[in-house]
């Protein structure tokens, strides 16, 4: 009978399974085809469509929901303080919400993976009291399906995309005429 031993070299664990270059390729590609399949390619969410169900914390440290403010129009932007078209947009949003959100106007500003110290001092010197939620690892940005800067979305009352706004073209008068016509269905509807 042979010792089970003598097949082990002295000094040392088996060697480790070689991989060729084909099934490390093969891999990759699996890999690879495995996260577009399951969410890296994901249809982002349609106008017509519910928002997708969000949260996250806001620059004071205060953790919001999207489903918070159910009953409610939401405006939805996704901005960054490099970004020259979110700049321009943000005194329109700004005075938009001033004047409407003693009508239910809610404004929800997602700061694009930015630094909290960064997207505070930009609230502050632009003197903007809506809540700002951070996305610093743009989590949010992808559940919606951001790629580029400004991106606004309408949210009606029962959580639905009524509008998709994209490319820092927003104006007060445009704010204010989205809002009343959401307003104007709701009550009809």
């Amino acid at each position: 009978m042979k010792d089970i031993n003598q097949k082990t070299k002295k000094g040392g664990a088996p060697a480790p399974p070689r991989f060729s270059l084909r099934g490390i390729g093969l891999f990759a590609i699996l890999v690879l085809s495995w996260g577009i399949f399951t969410g890296m390619g994901s249809k982002p969410p349609q106008v017509g469509g519910p928002a997708p169900s969000i949260q996250a914390e806001t620059l004071k440290g205060k953790t919001v929901s999207l489903n918070d403010y159910r009953g409610k129009v939401v405006l939805l932007t996704f901005w960054a303080t490099w970004c020259e078209p979110c700049k321009k947009e943000m005194p329109e949003i700004q005075a938009a919400y001033e004047k409407y959100k003693e009508d239910g106007l809610v404004v929800l500003a997602v700061n694009f993976g930015e630094k909290l110290d960064t997207a505070s001092s930009f609230a502050h010197h632009g003197k903007l009291t809506f809540p700002i939620l951070l996305d610093r690892r743009a989590n949010i940005a992808e559940r919606f399906g951001v790629v580029s800067l400004p991106v606004t979305f309408f949210i009606d009352q029962d959580g639905i995309i009524r509008e998709r706004v994209v490319g820092g073209i927003l104006t007060e008068p445009s704010i204010e005429e989205t809002f009343k016509r959401l307003l104007k269905n709701q009550s009809s509807g």
